[in-house]
Formats: C-alpha cells, structure tokens, sequence
C-alpha cells in the first residue's frame, strides 16, 4: 500500500514537473491513475522552490527582481506545463468556433496572438501583485497559491468530464477523477500551508479561489463539452491570480 502511494507521488513528480528522479520507477496502472491527488502536494514543492529563490536572492538582490526570478524558478521547475496549457485554451477559445475546431487549435503545438496575450497578462499580473506585498509574507504567499491553484484544477478535473479520446490525448492515463478519500487528502495539502499565514482569516482565501474553479468549470462545459488537460492548467493559472487580487482585498480589512 505504502509503495503504490510512493509510486503514485513519483508518478505525479514526473508528469508535473522537471525534476529528475535519480532510479527507474516500476510502472503500475493503478498507482499511476492515482497521481492527480498529489498535485496539491507538487504544488508546495514548485512553490516551495519558488519562495527559496525569492528568500535567497532577497539578501543581495530588489524585490522586484527577485520576484521575477521566483517566476523563473516555477516555470522551469514544471518546464510551463501550466503556462503552456493556459496559451492553448487561450487559442482554442480564442480562435475557434465550434467544439471541434477548438479541440483542434489547443491541440496544435504552435502559439497563436490569443496565447502570447494571454501569457503576458497572467504573467503581468503575477508580477505587479506579488512585487506589491510584503517581503515577509511573500514566501508564505507564493507556497500557499501554488498548492490552492493547483487543488482547484483538480475540482475541475473531478466534476467535469475528460472530452479527448484517449487515443489523442497524452494525459488520459493520468488525468482521472479520485474518490473522496484522495479528494479530501489533497484538500488537506492544499489547505496546509494557509497555517504558514498564522491568521484564520486567510483561510477565507480557498472561497475565491474555489468559486474562480467552479465558474471556469462551468465555462469549460459551455465551450467543449468538458476539459482537456490544457483546461486545468488554465484553471491552475487563473486561480493562482485569484489568489493574489483576493489576498490585497482580505488584507485591507484584517
């Protein structure tokens, strides 16, 4: 039981992110169906990485720039899995008319104009809203959207059907709903590090974040029927920013 998690958690660490593992991993269909619950978890690794450069580069470097660097980190890190995803829904919804013609721009490995202005937005925003807040919160802050971001993804994932066919997809392996146990684990990763805050205001912050997910869901399901891989990285970026803007206006009144 103990080796299918640590299976299923080597499982989400390579299909989420860069990082190498150092030994061959023995494939197991169900341990690897089972990896999406630990994408909360991948989320406090990429943000943990994130925060660490930030911290770091703070003693010698601007705010600002460290902030960039931050970015840099998670990108690389998860070598713009989520990015990439964002830009193809951006095209598809941008430029196509019909299910079909939008399944098959977000399939297309080329970027369009709808993509690059959806990445400079999203990136934009990340950048002036985490170069706006405090230096001693920020790491706090940069763990905490990573891990929330990526748990509202997954709701997505779970209450929406997958539309590819799995002979198109690279994804359909993995990208699989969970029962309410993993559910409620992942919640539990997500939730976590809102603890780092010390105030139980913050905790308020999974309402905004939550209700960004449901409304993507619900566009989602108006445009194609469910989601594709690319939705959930789309969700994962949209609510990250929700989760900044959300963090200023809770901030004013606490």
């Amino acid at each position: 039981m103990i080796k299918k998690q640590f299976i299923s958690f080597l499982a989400a660490v390579m299909f989420y992110t860069r990082i190498p593992i150092l030994f061959k991993v023995e494939y197991d269909e169900a341990a690897f169906g089972n990896a999406t619950k630990f994408l909360p978890l991948i989320g406090m690794i990429v943000g943990g990485f994130s925060a660490f450069i930030f911290w770091s580069g703070s003693f010698v470097l601007p705010l600002s720039i460290c902030v960039l660097l931050s970015m840099i980190t998670g990108v690389i890190i998860t070598g713009a899995f989520h990015e990439d995803g964002l830009a193809d829904v951006c095209d598809g919804f941008g430029g196509g008319r019909t299910k079909e013609r939008k399944l098959e721009i977000m399939k297309d490995s080329h970027i369009g104009a709808f993509g690059v202005i959806g990445l400079i937005l999203i990136f934009g925003l990340k950048y002036f809203s985490l170069s706006e807040m405090s230096f001693k919160v920020l790491p706090y802050v940069i763990i905490a959207a990573h891990s929330l971001s990526r748990f509202a993804a997954l709701m997505v994932m779970n209450s929406l059907q997958y539309v590819r066919k799995s002979e198109d997809s690279k994804v359909g392996s993995v990208i699989k709903k969970i029962p309410l146990p993993a559910l409620l684990f992942a919640a539990a990763c997500a939730i976590l590090p809102l603890v780092l805050f010390r105030n139980y205001f913050c905790f308020l912050l999974i309402i905004p974040v939550l209700i960004a997910s449901f409304f993507m869901g619900l566009f989602f399901k108006k445009q194609i029927g469910g989601f594709t891989g690319d939705c959930l990285g789309a969700t994962q970026q949209i609510t990250e920013v929700v989760f900044y803007l959300s963090l200023f206006i809770l901030w004013k009144y606490i």
